[in-house]
């Protein structure tokens, strides 16, 4: 019965009824995918704006400009462009099966969607490592980890993931239109050599997340130490007390930025074990397209975080929506003063 109800909300046409070699459309109908419809352009909406605000914020308040901020300003650039390129286009394509941008247009959003995936890991690893150095050696972070030197970091990190992808995509024949073979007029279809799906899941994937979490691992570790000592000395010197409040600080930062990594790593380990699975195609497109969306909710996620642990963002968020920003000096407000 329920399998008689889901094939008749879905009435099957061509993509393109001039050309003898267009694909099969399905148009998906009905109060379901209506809903689903809607649900999806909202969270897409939801996740420009959120980032959007996290992105000005770091952007505009000069109290904001620090190394770990510049890593969330890079994280949240990602964050926006999955939800203001990769979500719409995967709603119209979960409406409508056909693909009407031609060969470029499949290339040009394939690209793009993996060099987002591999710049938002790359964040995540250089994430852990700044967190390590501040948390392991105080002293030499304050020191030899600027702005400027994070700041090129970043683009080094983009750098390789775009020369990265590029890469992946030529050698497995998809980067140009001449290379890409589609079955039918209206499809696009990204074939993977399995010899680059293991070469992508060991150097994508277990390589930086099993750097995350043994960084993480000892961070945690230095962490406990620390908040050990700091009770141990409450009540000394004032002195003491105000490295107290710097190691809480950070100790707090690392937890809060611990949650955004293994919230990303939740959302991407099923997705490459089911890569590797080998049922069928027709079983794959479904767990791939809830999995799909479970990784694309991850965009929306990561600035729910900062908003419920860092009170930088909520202050700003207030300014912003205010239109306080516009004010002379809105750059110099001081945000949270017992946190900085």
């Amino acid at each position: 019965m329920e399998d008689t109800d889901y094939r008749q909300n879905i009435t099957v046409q061509y993509c393109f009824p001039d050309n003898n070699s267009s694909c099969r459309k399905e148009v998906r109908t009905g109060p379901a995918y209506i809903f689903l419809f809607f649900f999806l352009s909202c969270v897409s909406v939801f996740t420009v704006f959120l980032n959007l605000l996290v992105i000005i914020s770091i952007s505009h308040f000069k109290q904001l400009h620090t190394p770990t901020n510049l890593l969330i300003l890079s994280l949240a650039v990602v964050d926006l462009l999955v939800g203001l390129i990769v979500m719409p286009e995967k709603i119209m394509e979960f409406i409508d099966s056909c693909w009407y941008l031609g060969k470029l247009g499949c290339c040009i959003v394939s690209v793009i969607n993996a060099v987002l995936v591999s710049v938002s890991l790359c964040n995540l690893v250089f994430i852990a490592v700044d967190r390590y150095i501040a948390i392991t050696d105080p002293l030499l972070y304050s020191t030899n980890i600027t702005v400027c030197k994070m700041s090129m970091m970043i683009i080094l990190g983009w750098s390789f993931c775009l020369l990265y992808i590029i890469m992946y995509f030529y050698f497995n024949d998809n980067l140009f239109p001449s290379q890409v073979s589609t079955r039918c007029y209206g499809e696009c279809v990204v074939v993977i050599k399995l010899s680059w799906l293991i070469v992508d899941l060991v150097v994508c994937f277990l390589t930086p997340c099993s750097v995350i979490l043994v960084l993480y691992s000892i961070i945690f570790n230095a962490a406990r130490r620390q908040a050990r000592a700091v009770r141990a000395v409450r009540n000394g010197a004032s002195k003491k007390y105000g490295a107290k409040l710097s190691s809480s600080s950070e100790n707090k930062a690392a937890k809060t930025l611990g949650i955004v990594v293994f919230v990303y790593l939740a959302c991407w380990i099923p997705f490459y074990v089911i890569s590797l699975s080998v049922e069928s195609d027709a079983s794959k497109s479904i767990v791939w397209t809830v999995l799909a969306w479970l990784l694309y909710l991850n965009s929306s996620v990561n600035p729910l975080i900062y908003a419920i642990f860092y009170p930088w963002f909520r202050e700003s968020a207030k300014y912003i929506l205010s239109c306080r920003i516009f004010e002379s000096s809105s750059s110099r407000f001081n945000l949270v003063p017992d946190h900085f």
